[in-house]
Order: structure tokens, then sequence, then C-alpha cells
């Protein structure tokens, strides 16, 4: 056995730190071997590498190793005036930048005393193009997850109907992925002409694509066998963990920072928090936290729904609207600490500023990231599992690393 690549020794059940490259074989029982998977694999949804201590297929323990896309962030982010600092948040969930851009907005808007003057029809559209978002990072979820474990035509399927929210998504703010569209105060730009409608069109066109994604898929019996009584995570170590999103409502909490914070227009809409059952398995298992995501898509809809409603209604686009009026020529907030979070789909973004009242830039600028989070508990759900089960679990935990590394 080499011994070249390993970090780490096994000792009476559990992985510890030893010194580097170095393994001792003595610490070994006879069938035991360690495993690199990843950084480079794309079962690990990015450069996540995970040291797992194999007794045959039998997974024994799991150690999650991080830093592989390290962006510097936070450091970033305590160098550039807090308008410059919302291109880098777009690069945190890349595959879900509005919701960042949103969480990040509200939480400067509340430190200047903003919040509640934003106008109606910017909320709204925040809403919208959040809502659009969340759908697309959701179809990257379960189409990637599906492929994991060997269905094909689902992610097809998937990636192009997430094309048509990508188009949408730029023709509102000319970038595909990172779009620097919710501005501290406002929005870069009103919706275009004509946007609205297309979105109709979109909703109506998305609805039965749903079903058959639920019929093809979800309820699929390779897919159930691959995914019920697989990874089961307790409520009780989901809240102690800190996890977040669908992976602890897929637990069976419902808790969505959209209806217990109910910030921007939210508390104004109806739309339902969808939590783990167990219909297939036990609850909180992988077909669980699938089967939120999924609920969570129609949702989406009836809130973008809503949102067009009010945007062609009571709120709609007049000559004289201007969606940065209220966007500050210079952003200086008064000396304190502040703490703001939002419901991304992954779970809860969170921010926190420390303004020392004397600058634009920020003294202290922290992120709380979800996947970070989500994925702590890996090891704790995967002891004593195949490690082709394993493959599974990491999929339905969702994790992008740009926001794991930040």
């Amino acid at each position: 056995m080499t011994t070249n690549t390993v970090q780490y020794k096994y000792k009476e059940g559990n992985l510890s730190r030893s010194e580097p490259n170095k393994l001792r074989p003595e610490n070994l029982r006879s069938e035991e071997m360690i495993v690199n998977l990843g950084p480079q694999h794309p079962s690990t949804h990015g450069v996540l590498r995970l040291e797992v201590l194999l007794d045959g297929e039998i997974v024994q323990d799991v150690v999650p190793h991080i830093g592989y896309l390290h962006r510097c962030f936070e450091k970033h982010a305590e160098n550039l005036p807090y308008n410059q600092i919302i291109p880098f948040v777009d690069r945190l969930d890349y595959v879900a930048s509005m919701n960042n851009e949103h969480a990040y907005a509200m939480g400067v808007e509340r430190m200047l005393g903003i919040a509640d003057q934003i106008p109606k029809r910017v909320e709204y559209i925040r809403v919208l193009v959040a809502e659009l978002n969340r759908i697309a990072s959701h179809f990257i979820a379960i189409g990637t997850y599906g492929m994991d474990i060997g269905a094909f035509t689902p992610f097809f399927w998937i990636m192009r109907d997430r094309e048509h929210i990508l188009r949408l998504l730029e023709w509102a703010s000319g970038a595909r992925l990172l779009y620097n569209y919710i501005w501290i105060g406002g929005l870069f730009y009103d919706l275009p002409v004509g946007f609205e409608e297309r979105c109709r069109e979109f909703v109506q066109y998305i609805k039965p694509k749903l079903q058959e994604l639920d019929d093809v898929l979800l309820q699929n019996k390779i897919f159930i066998d691959r995914t019920a009584n697989v990874g089961v995570l307790p409520l009780d170590l989901a809240i102690n963990a800190g996890v977040t999103g669908p992976v602890l409502r897929g637990s069976g909490l419902r808790f969505d920072l959209r209806r217990v914070d109910g910030y921007s227009v939210y508390p104004e809409l109806e739309f339902d928090v969808p939590v783990g059952e167990g219909k297939m398995g036990n609850v909180g298992d992988c077909w669980d936290r699938t089967y939120v995501r999924y609920r969570e898509l129609h949702e989406s809809i009836r809130i973008i729904e809503q949102c067009l409603v009010q945007l062609t209604g009571d709120h709609q686009r007049t000559r004289d609207f201007d969606p940065q009026a209220l966007v500050p020529k210079k952003i200086r907030p008064k000396a304190q600490d502040f703490y703001v979070r939002a419901e991304i789909p992954k779970g809860e973004l969170g921010f926190f500023f420390r303004a020392d009242g004397r600058n634009d830039i920020p003294f202290r600028c922290k992120c709380r990231s979800c996947s970070f989070v989500n994925l702590s508990v890996l090891p704790e759900i995967s002891k004593g599992i195949l490690i082709a089960d394993l493959i599974a679990i990491i999929g339905s935990i969702d994790v992008v690393m740009g926001e794991v590394d930040r």
C-alpha cells in the first residue's frame, strides 16, 4: 500500500491528523484502505476532496477537504466600497447570483435605514428574478443529481428548460450568470418591455415539464431504490449542525426565512413550505431532500405568477419610474455591527457587517455560507454505507464550492 498521498491515520474508529504524507499501516485493519474521492471528480460537484476510509466497499469514515477554490471574498469586501462588492457576491453561489445579491443589498439598505423606502415595483422585480434564479438553481441540483446516479435524460431536459430562465435573466441584466442587477437602493435597470409577457409564456411552458420530471425521475423505481433510506439526517442532528434550506426541511422542519423573517414582499405572497414526509423511506433521506427541491419549483412558480400580477397591475411600469432613484451616491452607514440573512436555494445566506462610521468601506464583512454548514454533516450521515451511496449523499446536499471556500 502506497503512503505518499495519505494525510490521515486510522485508529480506533476515527481519522486523526498525523504527520503529513505519512500513514502507519499497523493502525489499519487488514481490509481497510484510504481512498481520495476528488477534487477532480464530477460527483463532488466542484473541487471538493473527500478522504474516505473504506473497509471493502463499506465507508467507515469521511473527511472533507476544502480550500481548492478559495476566492478571498471577505478580504476583497473589506477593501472595496459597499456598492462595488456586489459583483463579488455574485461569485459565491454562482448558480443563484440573484438570490445572493438580494440578501446583500437588503442588508446594506437596512444599515442605511432606507429599506422601508424601496419602491414596491423594485421589490416585486427583485423577488421575481430571485425566484426565477431559484428554479434555475434547483434545476441544476436535481439534474446533476440524477446524472450522478445514472439518469441522463432528465439532465438534458432540465438543462434545456433552464436555458429559458438564463435567457430571461440575461435579457434583464445583460449577463448570463453573474448579473450585478440588484443594486443597493434599487436595480440596475427596470425590466425590459415585454419581459412580463415572456415570463408568463415560460410559466405556462414549464408547468407540464415539471410533471414529466416527477414521472421520469423522482417516481422512477431505480431512483427511489438509490435514494430512499439512504443518508438519513435526523432532525435533531440537522438542527444541532445548523443546516438550513432543503437539507433541513427534508428532515421535516418547516423553516424558511421567507416566512420566518418575512423580508421584502414575501409576507404579501401566498406559497407553501414543503418538508420531507418519508413517502418513500425515512424522513430526512436523500429522496426527501430531492423531493423538497422539486416541490419548491412549484412554489416558486406560484410566487412568480403573483409577482407578474402585481407588476402588470398596481405596480406596473410608468414613464417616470426610476429604479435607481434611491441608489445612494455615497454609502456610509453609522458605526454598528449588523447581520442580515435570506433564504437562497441552498439555505440561509448571511452577511455580517461591521461599519466604523467613518468611510464607505466595511471594516469587517463575514459571509455565513449555507453550503459550508450543510457539508459539515456529511461525515455523520455517511458511516456504514456503501461507497456508491456516498455519491448519492453528496448530490443530495447540493453544495457549490464557490460558496464553501468563499
